[in-house]
């Protein structure tokens, strides 16, 4: 009884993390809780720590041109304004939050704040990448910073309708609108900006990396930085691809194949061209990937999902890494080496930055503990803020790789009770 409770948890949990329930970095879960082993930094568990509460600002002139949520509801973004020397520095922060890939997932994704924002919080925490105090974000803190929020549920890509279930896919026009929004507001005259995003959100700041770079002069500094957002095109613990199967489900549902590099589909199926590792080579503007080796989101929901895993073989190892026995770290391993391997080439351009540690985690730019903190995450010594703005001010080369599991005592692994 108690393993069959426990499959029917992990099946819902899946669904859940598909339909885009669950969200990561600072905001909450619904059903699992992410807890970190170890202590975190004093700030932030302190029971004085009062976060910046930034407000929800609709795009109300996006309705005009079709750039809506699923639901058919505007879409909306934070900003915080710059001040002193940031008052003309840019972050734009894309949210994450799973994906839909069926007609059920999605009609039941635009009744929550994936999918319409009559459900979004009318205010949200700014801390990490986004926070605006120099004690936790050195380098970004008096920036103009943006979080963009996410409904379309195809990581702002996607270009269709179906009528017969009042679905809009509009991610491509709600990502004009807000940079068209973002414009007005004074993004235009930038000197220096960053378009960054969270796991779905790392996955569109890989899609729309080069067009951010087009819409600025080439006196403008850009760069881009994609967050937990390199999904791997992987064989699960039953043989079969999950998440292809996800992907091309977006990818046909959304007609997601209009807003990807033609150079890569010149080359590949669309669904291939959704996978990063596809991706990056066609993406020309400077690009930072942080990511854990073993990224708690893949190994859930990519890996060993409850449809490759029937008999729960893997719930123990995939809830806490540390009850994974000898031949599932193994798989573990196999699957790091693959993310190293499809690295090879992106990392050998000067350009290109990585912070690739052996965590089980997932989005460590939204989370203060893991962005700068006492206790952070650290490779080469440096936490994650510093790697990234060493990189993006051109202080010094960041190539950022590593040791494999269980070699790093920095990590805020995430476990699932």
């Amino acid at each position: 009884m108690a393993m069959k409770k426990k499959m029917m948890f992990f099946a819902f949990a899946f669904a859940c993390l598909v339909s885009g329930v669950f969200s990561y970095g600072s905001e909450p879960l619904s059903v699992l809780s992410f807890l970190e082993n170890g202590a975190v930094s004093a700030k932030p568990s302190s029971s004085s720590y009062q976060p910046l509460m930034v407000n929800l600002t609709l795009i109300h002139g996006a309705a005009s041109t079709g750039a809506v949520c699923l639901d058919g509801t505007l879409p909306g973004y934070h900003l915080d304004r710059g001040f002193g020397s940031g008052v003309n520095s840019w972050l734009v922060h894309l949210e994450g939050g799973g994906w839909c890939n069926t007609v059920r997932n999605c009609v039941y994704r635009k009744n929550t704040r994936r999918g319409s924002s009559k459900y979004m919080e009318s205010q949200i925490q700014f801390t990490g990448i986004l926070s605006n105090k120099a004690e936790e974000n050195p380098d970004f803190f008096n920036w103009n910073r943006v979080k963009l929020r996410y409904c379309d549920g195809a990581s702002f890509s996607g270009d269709s309708e179906l009528e017969s279930e009042q679905l809009q896919f509009r991610g491509q026009k709600i990502w004009l609108a807000a940079i068209e929004e973002l414009m007005f507001q004074g993004m235009q005259t930038a000197d220096q900006t960053l378009l960054s995003g969270c796991s779905a959100g790392g996955l569109a700041s890989l899609i729309h990396c080069d067009e951010f770079r087009s819409l600025f002069p080439a006196s403008t500094k850009v760069k881009c930085l994609s967050d937990a957002g390199f999904f791997l095109d992987a064989v699960d613990v039953s043989g079969n691809r999950t998440l292809r199967n996800l992907f091309g489900g977006v990818v046909q549902l959304q007609d997601v194949q209009k807003n990807l590099p033609k150079s890569c589909l010149d080359q590949l199926d669309p669904t291939s061209c959704f996978f990063p590792q596809n991706m990056v080579q066609h993406i020309e503007t400077p690009l930072f990937l942080l990511n854990a080796a073993y990224d708690a989101w893949q190994v859930q929901a990519s890996l060993a999902p409850p449809s490759a895993d029937p008999n729960g073989l893997w719930s123990d190892c995939k809830a806490n890494h540390a009850n994974c026995n000898s031949s599932q770290i193994q798989f573990l391993q196999d699957f790091r080496d693959q993310l190293l391997n499809e690295l090879k080439d992106f990392s050998s351009t000067p350009q290109t930055g990585l912070f690739i540690n052996s965590c089980f985690a997932h989005c460590q730019s939204e989370r203060q503990e893991t962005w700068f903190a006492d206790n952070s995450p650290l490779l080469d010594n440096k936490p994650i803020a510093i790697a990234v703005g060493d990189w993006y001010f051109d202080r010094e080369v960041v190539k950022a790789i590593d040791c494999a599991y269980p070699c790093d005592n920095t990590c805020h692994n995430l476990v699932f009770k």
